[in-house]
């Protein structure tokens, strides 16, 4: 990871820093993978602040010069994607001797990608599920963001077509990693 780039849990405080990342963050690294109205849909659910991320206290902020430029996290709950705004979160707990710990919603400010920031996030986030118990990860992975999980071990290939806000549609990859 960037030496000048410090990792933390992320706060409530931090959302309105973390709104802006995430739009930046889709809008220029995932352009090369989705129309515009894809990404704009997306932002409207699929891609977001996830608040129960932050209050159980598995998400994660890269900060550099007091500006926070990566986020991302894990989840012992059943949601396997989406912001606030999706519809059909799963706040329901995971059971850890039979259920994969969730790796949720990462982001990176364009001009801090492919500094190790996200595989950092990853890092840290694999070592706290399996330090709660976990034996497994899955993760639903943007087409953009396939590459990164795939050279960190993760498997999946087949996509899946999600309906967003307005009738839009867009490809994700389900992934798994274990952890053992």
């Amino acid at each position: 990871m960037d030496p000048h780039v410090s990792l933390r849990v992320a706060t409530l405080a931090d959302v309105p820093a973390l709104e802006p990342l995430i739009a930046a963050s889709a809008r220029a690294l995932c352009r090369a993978d989705y129309s515009e109205a894809q990404i704009e849909a997306a932002l409207r659910g699929a891609f977001g602040v996830d608040s129960e991320l932050i209050r159980d206290g598995t998400y994660f902020a890269a900060e550099a010069a007091g500006e926070i430029v990566a986020c991302g996290g894990w989840s012992r709950r059943a949601t396997l994607f989406g912001g606030d705004a999706q519809a059909g979160r799963r706040p329901e707990p995971l059971d850890p001797a039979r259920d994969a710990a969730r790796i949720r919603a990462f982001f990176v400010r364009p001009h801090f990608a492919r500094r190790g920031l996200g595989r950092a996030i990853l890092e840290r986030c694999e070592a706290e599920a399996r330090a709660q118990g976990f034996r497994a990860a899955e993760l639903m992975a943007t087409l953009t963001g396939w590459r990164l999980y795939h050279a960190q071990g993760y498997r999946g290939e087949a996509r899946q077509e999600f309906t967003l806000a307005g009738g839009v549609t867009i490809e994700f990859v389900p992934m798994r990693k274990e952890l053992a």
